[in-house]
């Protein structure tokens, strides 16, 4: 069977409205049924995770539709022969997607037949064969040392509105662990720079989160209010705590591209990212002795699961305990 090509690298605009550019032959009890669930994704979570759900379901219903199907005529066998398709999906290199790509779709069907049940567009969910793939369990590929993260998060000059503000970034990265997209969103009374606190709204999962700062964090992000966010583009008219270059909203290509460039600036070869801090914030507070439900708590993680695995020895660990107990060792 010719699995029919994925639409995640081609067109992935957010909506599967009637207006929007979908091409797909649709009927219009269809388009209005996709877009009821549209609107139901869009109450349950953040616009990131609904793109994503999206892009998946146009995936999927160009595949019913390549083969006569709907999604009300739809069976547990068809689904059963959409997941066994998903294996021959291959990326534009030709390599086979992740087991973590399976996962998201099986998700998605869940969802979206379990939403059609609801709504009374179906008499039976036809997901019941459908299973979550084994997922690799990896450890991330980069982790900082504690000398690489103060090297990145001193790049910066300090001598510019932007070298404040990205100085502030990087310590608000270091000291929390938070990811991109929540950095982004933070507004200027999320912060309490006296009380060293930082207020995460609507994280993963749509959940609030309050995060203490370190004392360096609590002063780079004070510094940047007083002498760097004043003198920037758009400051006056904006909420958002962190501006972009032009004024308005930091997006997650930005974030990345100001670490990435402080990392070269830095002299470090590493490819670094927003989450690359994050997977080091973690493996920092482990080894210091840090509660693993601390750092749970830290992260946002819904799931232990999720942050188990910073507790698998690294290697370096390894080396160290060989050198020193191993007869051979030295």
């Amino acid at each position: 069977m010719t699995p029919y090509p994925p639409l995640r690298h081609g067109s992935q605009g957010g909506s599967l409205s009637p207006e929007s550019a979908c091409p797909l032959p649709l009927d219009r009890k269809t388009i209005l049924t996709l877009k009821q669930y549209e609107d139901h994704l869009h109450v349950r979570y953040a616009e990131k995770t609904v793109k994503g759900y999206l892009a998946v379901l146009r995936q999927h219903v160009d595949w019913l539709l390549s083969r006569g199907l709907t999604l009300v005529t739809t069976t547990s066998q068809d689904l059963a022969a959409y997941q066994t398709s998903l294996v021959a999906f291959r990326k534009p290199d030709g390599r086979p997607y992740s087991s973590d790509h399976q996962m998201q779709h099986v998700t998605v069907l869940r969802s979206l037949y379990g939403f059609l049940c609801r709504r009374g567009h179906l008499l039976t969910n036809p997901t019941g064969l459908l299973e979550y793939p084994r997922v690799e369990n990896r450890l991330p590929r980069s982790i900082l040392s504690k000398d690489e993260a103060r090297k990145i998060i001193e790049a910066p000059d300090r001598r510019t509105p932007l070298s404040l503000r990205d100085r502030a970034i990087l310590e608000t990265f270091y000291a929390t662990g938070i990811r991109a997209g929540e950095l982004a969103s933070l507004k200027l009374n999320d912060v309490d720079t006296e009380d060293r606190l930082l207020r995460v709204l609507l994280g993963k999962g749509r959940k609030d989160r309050n995060v203490p700062l370190t004392r360096s964090a609590a002063e780079a992000i004070e510094e940047y209010l007083l002498r760097g966010r004043p003198r920037m583009r758009g400051a006056r008219g904006s909420a958002l705590l962190f501006l972009a270059e032009r004024g308005g909203r930091l997006y997650n290509d930005a974030i990345n591209g100001l670490i990435t460039a402080c990392a070269r600036r830095a002299g470090l070869e590493k490819h670094v990212t927003c989450h690359t801090f994050r997977h080091s914030v973690a493996t920092h507070l482990l080894k210091g002795g840090a509660d693993i439900r601390h750092i749970q708590k830290l992260l946002g993680h819904t799931s232990l699961a999720s942050t188990e695995r910073y507790t698998r020895v690294e290697i370096s660990d390894l080396k160290e305990v060989i050198r020193r107990a191993h007869p051979r060792g030295r």
